[in-house]
């Protein structure tokens, strides 16, 4: 028994040894290197992570946590703004959005925010020119 399975070799591990033997593995990128991670915690979310990080991807928050930092960061956000009426704008949208997220409509875990007061958001931009 144990000379027939020393005898058997899958397709694909024949295709495997014979591209090593042609030398088809030689000279790769980061041969001779250590395996990054290796001997480490395995984490189940490591490929998430890396590609987060490979890719410098942002946005994969859901959108009512994004909301929530928005709202938290609404005066950097207002400083940036040009005129009046852009600040204005803006706030319509933010609470326009702010209604669709108390109400269940985006995408992420529920978040009780409230509206922003045009005015008062006004008077913080004016305070930043």
């Amino acid at each position: 028994m144990e000379r027939m399975a020393e005898r058997y070799e899958s397709w694909i591990d024949r295709q495997i040894r014979l591209a090593q033997e042609r030398g088809e593995f030689d000279d790769l990128p980061g041969s001779g290197q250590p395996i990054s991670g290796a001997g480490e915690h395995y984490d189940a979310e490591w490929w998430i992570k890396d590609l987060i990080q490979r890719e410098k991807l942002s946005g994969l928050a859901p959108a009512t946590l994004g909301l929530r930092k928005e709202v938290e960061n609404i005066e950097s956000r207002l400083a940036a703004l040009k005129s009046e009426r852009a600040v204005r704008a803006y706030v319509a949208d933010l609470n326009a959005r702010i209604v669709k997220a108390n109400r269940g409509h985006l995408d992420g875990p529920p978040v009780a925010l409230q509206l922003v007061d045009a005015d008062a958001a006004v008077a913080t931009w004016r305070a930043t020119q």
